[in-house]
C-alpha cells in the first residue's frame, strides 16, 4: 500500500534523507520515530507527492506517486508539518472546503462532519477563526479534515503532539479501527508510549538513514529502550545550582 525504494532527498550539498526503502502493507500502522531533524518530516512530504524526491521511487495505493501525484491525493489524508490551515477560516469552513473538495455528497458530508467534530471534540471552538485556535484545536482540526474524505492511506506528521488525553484516546481508537477496516496508516511520533500502543511495525530515522526496522510482534525490548540505544540517548545533566537555591 506504501512503500519507497532508495527514496533521497538534497537541499544543496544537505541530504536530509538519504536512500530509504520502506513497505507498509494495508492494514498497517507503521510509526516513524527518530531525532528531531532526522529526516521524519521529509520523508512524509515525499511520500504524500508534497515534495520531489532527488532520486528514487515512492508508490501509494498502488500508484507511482511522482508519475500521478494529483491521483494519489484522491485516495490519501494527510496532517502535515505546518497543518495547512486558513487562518480566517472557522473549524465548520475548514471542514465544508475538504468536502467540497473531495465531492462528497451534502448527507455524508454533512453526517462525517457532526461524527468527527464529536469524537475530537471540537464542538467548542467549530465557530472559530483558526488563527485563534490553540495549536492542540488547530492539529484536531487538520486531523478531522484528512479523515473526512474517507481514505485509503493515512500521512500524519506528529499527531499526538499538544493533544489533551482524552482526544488523544479517541484519536488511538480510531486510528486502530481503520486500521483494522483496511486503512494504512503512516505517522511520525515523539510519543514513544503511544507508538508502542496502536503501531503494528516501526522504523527509526537518524541522520537520514533508516537504522532500524522492525514488526510490533518482534520487539525484542521496550520501544523506549530501543529508542535510546538506536537514536539518540538520553543526556544527563546535573544541574546541580537548582538545589542551591536562589543566588
Amino acid at each position: 500500500m506504501i512503500s519507497c525504494r532508495n527514496l533521497t532527498k538534497r537541499f544543496g550539498e544537505f541530504t536530509a534523507v538519504n536512500g530509504i526503502s520502506l513497505s507498509v502493507e494495508r492494514g498497517a500502522i507503521c510509526a516513524c520515530l527518530g531525532p528531531n531533524g532526522a529526516g521524519k518530516s521529509t520523508t512524509v512530504r515525499m511520500l504524500t507527492g508534497l515534495l520531489a524526491p532527488t532520486s528514487g521511487e515512492v508508490t501509494v495505493c498502488g500508484l507511482n506517486v511522482t508519475v500521478n501525484a494529483l491521483e494519489v491525493k484522491k485516495h490519501i489524508g494527510v496532517l502535515p508539518e505546518d497543518l495547512g490551515l486558513f487562518e480566517d477560516l472557522s473549524i465548520d469552513e475548514h471542514l465544508r472546503l475538504t468536502a467540497d473538495v473531495y465531492g462528497l455528497p451534502k448527507a455524508v458530508a454533512d453526517d462525517r462532519i457532526e461524527q468527527l467534530i464529536d469524537a475530537l471534540r471540537l464542538t467548542p471552538a467549530r465557530r472559530t477563526f483558526a488563527g485563534r485556535c490553540s495549536h492542540g484545536t488547530r492539529k484536531k482540526t487538520s486531523l478531522a479534515m484528512a479523515l473526512l474524505p474517507n481514505p485509503q492511506a493515512l500521512f500524519l506528521d506528529e499527531p499526538f503532539e499538544a493533544i489533551d488525553p482524552v482526544t488523544s484516546k479517541a484519536m488511538r481508537d480510531i486510528l486502530v479501527a481503520a486500521a483494522k477496516r483496511g486503512v494504512t496508516v503512516f505517522l511520525t511520533s515523539h510519543i514513544l508510549p503511544v507508538a508502542q500502543e496502536i503501531a503494528t511495525q516501526f522504523m527509526i530515522i537518524r541522520e537520514g538513514k533508516i537504522v532500524w526496522q522492525a514488526k510490533a510482534a518482534d520487539l525484542t525490548a521496550p520501544l523506549e529502550e530501543l529508542y535510546f540505544d538506536l537514536a539518540e540517548p538520553p543526556t544527563h545533566g546535573d544541574l546541580d545550582w537548582l538545589t542551591q537555591g536562589p543566588a
